[in-house]
């Protein structure tokens, strides 16, 4: 049986509730983060705001400069996960598979959905209408075969926006597809692609398994089944995050601890504007680091006790580094997160899952 995958994404999630529950913040470029005198990141933007540079994971600091203006407004996760478990209640109406990723955004399998005919298009217009109506913010939402294709087609035209992609149009879909819209390709990872000739799918697909996977390691074999359309993921409802980890994969090798403290800050502001997306419930216990050296050989480090800042993870890299002497290829840095009681990882499923 042909599978019906539908993916939701709020718009703008935290600063959308921001201006439902604010009228005069309407038609104004606000954003929802952290202190600038802390080092604070921006965890939610809106469009006013990102038609000056502002997006999430910038520094609160920059942000601001870039649009002196900013209405720049503090957490409110209690109204968030309000917000949050009100959709869930909207999904649960048409489906219980639901696999949500974070408070905003989730995984539906409405496969075997009997109302609207079956129809996984108009029951996403059902859902998206109903969002909007009980909860006062928009979403957007894509429909497809797989995980994959309904992530990207609900990103496809953002805000408010609905997009199907039938099983008949996969192939013309997938080879005129962006390398850089596969999730876990990055931006080196899509610089290194481009140096290869690869811009889209069609491309990556004139590439063996083999061939990838010397290219870019284990995700080699992963990126010859997306390119083609293909994911077999299931939807799944019963998984709570143990850890929360961003990694990028060079295109030159790095040479120096130096040249590798230079790419810390992008992994480090990405990864904490991943964590200010997480349940509060969610508590890093330990930092980490992982490199992989340039003869694909990896090692992690791990803390406890240390707060994840760019401090940490400096003075983790270092000592990491020191285990080998070799260039190396791949940095990660990233949390684990403190073990939960089954009673605390059921309430969770509410709101958060792991991809």
């Amino acid at each position: 049986m042909q599978r019906k995958i539908i993916h939701i994404d709020a718009d703008c999630f935290y600063a959308a509730v921001e201006v439902r529950d604010n009228p005069a913040l309407q038609n104004k470029a606000v954003a929802v983060g952290g202190d600038p005198g802390r080092r604070g990141v921006i965890s939610t933007c809106n469009y006013a705001a990102r038609a000056f540079g502002v997006h999430s994971a910038m520094a609160t600091k920059t942000a601001l400069r870039l649009c002196p203006h900013l209405t720049l407004l503090p957490h409110r996760f209690d109204v968030y996960r309000q917000a949050s478990l009100q959709m869930r209640q909207v999904f649960a109406k048409f489906t219980d598979l639901i696999e949500p990723l974070s408070l905003d955004e989730a995984f539906l399998d409405v496969s075997q959905c009997d109302q609207y005919q079956g129809s996984a298009t108009r029951i996403a217009q059902a859902i998206r209408a109903e969002i909007q109506r009980e909860v006062g913010i928009t979403v957007s939402a894509g429909v497809a075969p797989n995980k994959f294709l309904a992530k990207v087609a609900s990103d496809w035209r953002k805000p408010d926006g609905l997009f199907v992609i039938r099983p008949d149009q996969i192939d013309q879909f997938v080879v005129q597809l962006p390398v850089k819209r596969i999730f876990g390709v990055g931006k080196v990872t899509a610089a290194k692609m481009l140096s290869l000739g690869v811009e889209t799918c069609a491309d990556l697909q004139q590439w063996s398994e083999l061939e990838l996977t010397v290219q870019f390691g284990s995700f080699g074999s992963r990126l010859y089944q997306l390119a083609r359309g293909i994911d077999n993921r299931l939807v799944s409802s019963e998984r709570v995050r143990k850890s929360l980890s961003v990694e990028n994969t060079y295109a030159t090798d790095l040479k120096s601890f130096l040249q590798c403290r230079a790419q810390l800050p992008s992994l480090v502001e990405d990864l904490l504007g991943r964590l200010a997306k997480l349940d509060q419930a969610y508590v890093p216990v330990k930092c980490l680091v992982k490199v992989k050296f340039a003869d694909f050989t990896s090692t992690t480090l791990e803390r406890t006790g240390l707060a994840p800042n760019l401090e940490t993870y400096a003075a983790l890299l270092k000592e990491a580094l020191e285990r080998k002497s070799l260039p190396i290829r791949l940095l990660g840095v990233g949390v684990r997160f403190n073990e939960m009681d089954s009673e605390l990882a059921h309430q969770l499923d509410l709101f958060e899952s792991n991809i």
